[in-house]
C-alpha cells in the first residue's frame, strides 16, 4: 500500500508543469490512492488611484559651500510654502533628499590632454533638496505642479499612482487568487481522470504588489507653462496563493 501511495504521488508531480509547485517538507496523510497536487496562483484586483506620490526639490550652485546651502534653502523654503498653499498637508511632505557636493572643473579641456594627470579644481558647489509629496486631490495635480515651478522648485520627478487603502481590492484580489487555484486543481484533475477532494493547506506566499504608473522625470526650466495634463489611469494589486489540494480517484 505505501508504495502504491508513493508511485501515485510521483506520477502527479511528472504530470505538473511550472504552473503548479512541488511541495517541499512533509507531506501531508491522504487516503489511499489519492494524491496531493500544490498549485501556484495570483489574483488581480484594478482601481482607479486616488493618490498620487511624487517629487519635488531645489537644485542651487555657490562658489562656496555655505553660499549654495544658503540659496538652496531659501529657495526651498518657498516651495514648501507653494505646496502648503496648494493645500497640501504637513503629513504629506517630507524631506527625502538633502546634499551638499563640489563642482569640479574639467581639467582635461584646459590642458588638452584627457590624460593630464591634475590635481581635481573645486570651482563652486551644488546643493540639492528634495520632498516627496501626497498628492490626494488628483484633480488638482497639474495646478500644483505649475504652483511649484511658479515658486522656483527646479526638479520634479512622478508621479507614481497608487491607493492610499488597499485592503478591499487585495481581498478582491484574493479571492480571484483561491479561484483560480481550485480551477488549475479541476483542470489537472479532469486531465488525470481523478476529482478535486479537500483543501489541505493554503499559503499567502510571494507578498502582494502594485504596479503603478512609472516614475517619470522632468526638469522644471521655467513657469512660462501652463499646468501640465495629467492620465491617471489605473492601478493594479496582486495577491499570491500556494494552494495544496487532495485529487481522489
Amino acid at each position: 500500500m505505501k508504495n502504491a501511495i508513493l508511485a501515485s504521488v510521483a506520477l502527479a508531480a511528472a504530470a505538473i508543469p511550472a504552473a503548479a509547485m512541488a511541495q517541499s517538507g512533509p507531506i501531508p496523510a491522504i487516503a489511499p490512492q489519492s494524491t496531493l497536487l500544490t498549485v501556484a496562483a495570483d489574483g488581480v484586483a484594478t482601481r482607479k488611484p486616488d493618490m498620487a506620490i511624487f517629487t519635488a526639490g531645489v537644485t542651487s550652485t555657490g562658489q562656496t559651500a555655505s553660499q549654495a546651502l544658503s540659496a538652496n534653502s531659501a529657495d526651498m523654503a518657498k516651495v514648501i510654502a507653494a505646496l502648503k498653499r496648494s493645500g497640501i498637508a504637513d503629513r504629506d511632505i517630507q524631506t527625502s533628499n538633502l546634499s551638499l557636493n563640489p563642482v569640479y572643473a574639467d581639467n582635461s579641456r584646459q590642458t588638452g590632454n584627457p590624460l593630464a594627470q591634475q590635481a581635481p579644481q573645486i570651482i563652486g558647489y551644488q546643493a540639492h533638496n528634495m520632498v516627496t509629496v501626497k498628492q490626494r486631490k488628483l484633480g488638482e495635480f497639474g495646478k500644483v505642479i505649475d504652483t511649484l515651478v511658479s515658486a522656483g522648485a527646479n526638479q520634479v520627478s512622478g508621479p507614481s499612482f497608487q491607493l492610499d487603502q488597499t485592503d478591499s481590492a487585495l481581498d478582491e484580489a484574493r479571492i480571484a487568487a483561491v479561484k483560480k487555484a481550485r480551477d488549475r486543481a479541476n483542470l489537472y484533475a479532469s486531465a488525470t481522470g481523478m476529482k478535486v477532494g479537500r483543501l489541505v493547506s493554503i499559503d499567502e506566499a510571494g507578498g502582494f504588489s502594485s504596479r503603478p504608473v512609472p516614475m517619470a522625470r522632468m526638469l522644471a526650466a521655467d513657469s512660462a507653462g501652463s499646468a501640465p495634463p495629467v492620465a491617471e489611469g489605473e492601478v493594479a494589486l496582486t495577491a499570491n496563493v500556494t494552494v495544496m489540494f487532495e485529487l481522489t480517484p
